[in-house]
């Protein structure tokens, strides 16, 4: 049922025209003018206009995707200058020009708010204004004129920094690395070699190119990812509950314009700046997303400030209805709303560091400094060693060149590429499966969750509820006695019959009067669950008679809220003219110690709830309560108000004094089915190593009932509760959790009694239900659970879960859930709740194929690169690879192989598996380096030498022993070659190692697909592990070698040369030799899964 409004003043006005005239003040036709203090010239005074637009009013705007965490980050403070400029509503289409351009001009803020005068207005006035009737809203066709004028409602975006984006594209990252290698080949060119090295020049003009590369790629990621991202957010709800044409509909957001007549309720983000007309009387809101204040902000139907920023009877777009509900007129929309102005001011947030981002960044950090070390190393050593023994040896250039090798060989440059790519590639997975995640943070943090927290209504269940038994303190009912008889007629007994229809009266739900002409249970319910099952009752047994309920006209609701637990009506008697019926629904726990007597169907009459009384009321309580059903009490009262109705203090006095001295009148139990997927995924979040907790704000023996039936629960032992943890926190007990006891089950008002010490036994048990919790409470139990370790989720639909999702590492909504919740989430599931082990597993497949990349770039892109420096810097061997070949396998061969890593599916055991430790499981490890530098790299560093000075032995007929310090001694004459001779020689030596290690990883690249499954299981080719991507890597990095190694320009220009077809085949085995080492490994760990390989396996 719609509120009834705290100020219901009515006024006669005209409906707007077709041509939506302005009726200007005094029907002058004058715009009315605001002067400002001080003002007395002509140049004071402004005609007031307002253009109007209105962002989205789903949970989020695209300026603000990311969740924000338990210290709520809001809006910047709103500055002092936020004061103001009063607008003047103009529905024509030729307003004044003056008007328009001044509209369009951008104003100070402190001269936008300060003279608004929309809440100091009566709403009569606010009404003409604007033109509409409160009561039946705008007509199409004028909302058409307005939107069609001033466009839809969304937030003007700001401009970005393109300057410094394009600035980073170019000099960020590694980029700024190779910006030094840049200068450095400059630098050899000219001046330091003469005459001027045109390879030199190349290689710095290489390096440009990749340099122009890596900017492209980063800004066309950072385009495709903002795409993604935007899309997503485009399937978000949007919507809100506007009169238009006499009749109530949803509309999208987008669409409102001012003037709009807008009903919003708990758990509804605010639109648009909106000034209330009428409410419940406990209106809420949460300001949070504009202050950083988490204290509710209670709403009124007066002026309570002549500030518009801080008067009470504004509602500010995007701000959070967290209790009761108001009608309210759009009165600033989109950039004009306080929203809107601090938007434009918050050009750009720094966005905090990701999880990924910080085990990049470590990455990078050793990186670096192992770059460092070895360049150090080797300009030192020229100096110290090679400049005085072998001065002909070594000139600055070559050690300059040598320096960059080192730079070149430690840095993967193709692994940004990877790691962006993989983000982006697994947030399209999510979007493609209906899960919408906010920011490519949310994706790897699931990686890492190791605790889910699940609300029950809603999440776990269906929320599609209904009435399943029925009874009083002294008497249960059977339904099916309820059923019509052939006449299609019910009788009720009187106490029933008052039940029922007490139950209907307080209620919200209403049936869709566009199914009316359904059977009852398949009609659609605007509404909550719990209102709804209880109305489809009263209406089957022909108790919602529009002319019956009519009698009991409602004047005043306080609706439910998670903090109360209760709903409250009051009606006028139609057999009093001072009486009035008050009507209290739920929870029992809460409202029992409120009531003083009950209706007895034994005696037909009232009595005394005394102690008896109380007992069965407890005993039928709990015998509902473990069959899993909703137990919702109904009450009544007689109650002669002091306060007028409709005013402040009979708001107040209503939540003072209305609630007590009640009279049971009935009970109902409700069932709301589990979702049929909701078992599945609990049972495999166990199996992924992730406790499962249930906390919800039902009844304690309910919510063990539902936990056992969705295996939460997974023995049927009662759970521990607040009696056996005191206990097993016993000073005198060795163990402090019972090794055989491992569920628990908490209530809400035992959680504040908690100490440090039980907090710790409480978070080591593995299966817990918290029941009959508060919103506070729930953001209690996420915060103790993260200060002990855990990687907490939360998922919940209603605006009482919106804390916990916010203090969350990952808050996970529901779809169907509030606006609230959606707002407060990081991610959000459209579809099954079993979607999200889909959304756990694609985490935990970013962090294991981002550790395959790196296994697969570092055995070639970095240790087989750095041993030709070594080889000959410190053993005088002439150089086995040079620089432009080192460039090519880091940029080309290897990054078109390391991407095709990204597109591989999960191993069969990633969900099997525990979640990884952000502290201690990082992306590189001691592990993967053993693997990539000590395993795969010797043999590809060690097999790509062989082949090198295979071929000098055989083509050139020069023994290894002859070339290992040879230093200077390589040279004209030596074994009777010329130095145009030798120089071929090494080119051609150069291009079989370069193309050893493109071939050999072609062996990497198929082992590090899996770390423990052999090739034989999960080979690329059937369906199971398929890749496509890998062969067609393969044949380009093939292409790639063959290019570099056989164009005549590329051989002139950078020394490459052709390659002998042996060394073509030979590599072949060598890499099939590289696979089979890997196996071989395998087949160990399996073999001994606790032996020495086992644990030194990455």
């Amino acid at each position: 049922m719609a509120p009834i409004s705290s100020d219901n003043s009515k006024t006669d006005i005209d409906v707007e025209s077709e041509g939506d005239t302005l009726k200007n003040d005094e029907r002058t036709g004058r715009s009315r003018q605001i002067t400002f203090e001080g003002s007395t010239s002509a140049e004071g005074a402004r005609s007031i206009y307002q253009p109007t637009q209105i962002n989205r009013t789903r949970s989020i705007s695209r300026d603000t995707i990311h969740s924000t965490r338990s210290s709520i980050q809001g809006m910047p403070e709103l500055p002092i200058e936020f004061r103001t400029i009063s607008i003047q509503i103009s529905e024509s289409q030729n307003a004044p020009k003056e008007a328009i351009v001044q509209t369009k001009e951008k104003q100070p803020h402190q001269d936008y708010f300060e003279s608004l005068d929309f809440h100091i207005i009566s709403t009569d006035s606010l009404c003409r204004e604007f033109n509409v009737d409160q009561r039946t809203g705008l007509s199409s066709s004028s909302a058409a004129t307005r939107l069609q004028r001033d466009g839809k409602n969304i937030i003007a975006h700001h401009g970005e920094n393109y300057f410094k984006k394009i600035f980073f594209y170019i000099f960020g990252g590694f980029c700024s690395v190779l910006w030094v290698g840049v200068i450095i080949f400059f630098i050899c060119w000219k001046p330091l070699s003469n005459p001027p090295s045109a390879q030199n020049l190349s290689l710095a003009v290489l390096i440009l190119i990749v340099i122009a590369l890596q900017a492209s790629f980063s800004a066309f990621q950072d385009w495709s990812t903002k795409r993604v991202m935007n899309s997503i957010l485009d399937l978000l709800p949007a919507e809100a509950m506007v009169m238009r044409d006499g009749k109530l509909i949803h509309l999208p957001a987008t669409e409102l314009v001012a003037g709009d007549i807008v009903h919003i309720g708990i758990g509804n983000k605010v639109p648009a700046d909106m000034r209330l007309l009428s409410s419940s009387g406990d209106v809420r809101f949460d300001r949070a997303i504009l202050t950083g204040e988490s204290d509710e902000v209670e709403g009124a139907i007066d002026c309570t400030e002549t500030n518009f920023l801080e008067t009470r009877n504004i509602a500010l777009m995007g701000t959070g209805v967290t209790n009761g509900n108001a009608i309210g007129i759009v009165v600033l929309t989109g950039s004009r709303t306080v929203m809107g102005r601090i938007a434009s001011m918050t050009a750009g947030v720094k966005q905090k560091t990701t999880l990924i981002q910080r085990e990049i960044n470590r990455f990078v950090t050793i990186i670096v400094i192992l770059t460092l070390f070895l360049a150090l190393l080797i300009l030192f050593t020229w100096l110290g060693w090679l400049r005085k023994d072998h001065p002909s040896y070594m000139s600055v250039v070559a050690m300059l060149n040598n320096v960059m090798g080192c730079v070149v060989a430690f840095i993967p440059e193709g692994m940004p590429v990877a790691v962006a790519l993989t983000l982006m590639m697994i947030a399209k997975r999510m979007k493609h499966t209906n899960i919408l995640p906010k920011g490519l943070a949310t994706v790897e943090t699931l990686g890492c969750v190791n605790v889910l927290c699940s609300d029950k209504t809603g999440t776990l269940t269906q929320n599609r509820m209904f009435v399943k038994s029925l009874g009083m303190v002294d008497w249960e009912y059977n339904l099916e006695d309820l059923a019509p008889s052939e006449s299609g007629t019910v009788d009720l007994p009187g106490g029933l019959k008052n039940m029922l229809q007490a139950s209907i009266l307080c209620n919200d739900a209403m049936f869709d009067p566009t199914t009316m002409d359904m059977p009852v249970n398949e009609r659609a319910v605007n509404g909550n669950a719990t209102d709804a099952a209880v109305l489809r009752l009263g209406d089957s047994v022909g108790l919602n008679s529009p002319t019956a309920l009519a009698a009991y006209e409602r004047v005043h609701q306080i609706p439910f809220n998670s903090k109360n637990k209760w709903m409250l009506t009051l009606h006028r008697d139609p057999k009093s003219t001072k009486e009035f019926i008050l009507y209290v629904k739920g929870a029992p726990d809460v409202l029992l110690d409120r009531c003083t007597s009950y209706w007895s169907v034994v005696h037909n009459a009232v009595r005394p709830l005394d102690v008896g009384a109380r007992e069965k009321f407890s005993n039928f309580q709990a015998k509902l309560s473990r069959r899993a059903e909703r137990v919702i009490v109904i009450c009544q009262r007689r109650y002669i108000p002091h306060s007028a109705p409709g005013s402040n203090d009979f708001s107040n006095e209503m939540l003072d004094h209305g609630v007590q001295d009640l009279t049971i009148l009935g009970i109902f139990g409700i069932i709301d089915p589990p979702r049929p997927e909701t078992a599945s995924t609990v049972a495999a979040c166990r199996k992924a190593g992730i406790r499962f907790f249930m906390v919800t704000g039902d009844f304690g023996l309910t919510a063990a009932a539902i936990a056992r039936e969705i295996g939460i629960y997974d023995g049927q032992a009662e759970p521990d509760t607040i009696e056996e943890l005191r206990y097993s926190l016993d000073p005198s007990m060795e163990v402090k959790v019972p090794k055989s006891r491992h569920s628990l089950l908490l209530e809400g008002p035992n959680l504040s009694a908690l100490t440090s010490e039980d907090w710790e036994t409480v978070c080591g048990y593995d299966e817990i239900v918290f029941a009959r919790t508060t919103p506070e409470q729930k953001l209690r139990i996420v915060t103790e659970l993260q200060a002990r370790g855990s990687v907490v989720a939360v998922t919940g639909d209603g605006v009482n879960d919106a804390p916990a999702l916010r203090a969350a590492d990952v808050g996970i909504a529901v779809g169907s859930g509030s606006d609230v919740a959606i707002e407060a989430a990081d991610l959000v599931l459209l579809d099954k709740f079993d979607s999200i082990i889909e959304a756990i597993r694609l985490g935990r497949l970013v962090f294991q194929n981002l550790q395959k990349v790196i296994a697969y770039l570092l055995p070639a892109g970095s240790w087989s690169e750095i041993w030709p420096v070594i080889m000959n810097v410190f053993f005088g061997c002439p150089s086995p690879l040079s620089t432009f070949l080192m460039i090519i396998v880091c940029v080309f061969t290897d990054l078109f192989l390391s991407l095709s890593i990204i597109m591989e599916k999960e191993e069969f055991d990633l969900l099997s598996l525990p979640p990884r430790r952000p502290t201690k499981d990082h992306l590189i490890n001691l592990r993967i380096y053993g693997q990539s530098y000590l395993f795969v790299g010797v043999m590809e560093a060690f097999s790509a030498h062989s082949m090198f000075f295979l071929y000098m032995w055989r083509h050139a007929g020069i023994p290894f022993s002859d070339l290992i310090f040879a230093f200077e001694g390589y040279a004209e004459g030596f074994h009777g070659y010329t130095e145009d001779e030798l120089n071929h020689f090494i080119s051609v030596g150069q291009c079989v190692y370069f193309v050893t290690l493109v071939i050999m990883q072609w062996g990497n690249i198929l082992s590090v697909r899996s770390k423990r499954m052999s090739i034989l299981q999960a080979d690329p080719i059937r369906p199971a592990r398929r890749n496509p991507w890998l062969p067609l890597a393969i044949l380009i990095s093939f292409i790639i070698a063959i290019f570099v190694t056989e164009v005549p320009g590329l051989q002139t220009l950078f020394s490459t040369a052709s390659v002998p077809i042996e060394f073509w085949c030979i590599p072949l085995g060598l890499a099939m030799g590289v696979l089979c080492m890997d196996e071989l490994r395998k087949v160990l760990v399996r073999m001994f899964p606790k032996g020495p390989v086992a644990w030194a396996s990455w």
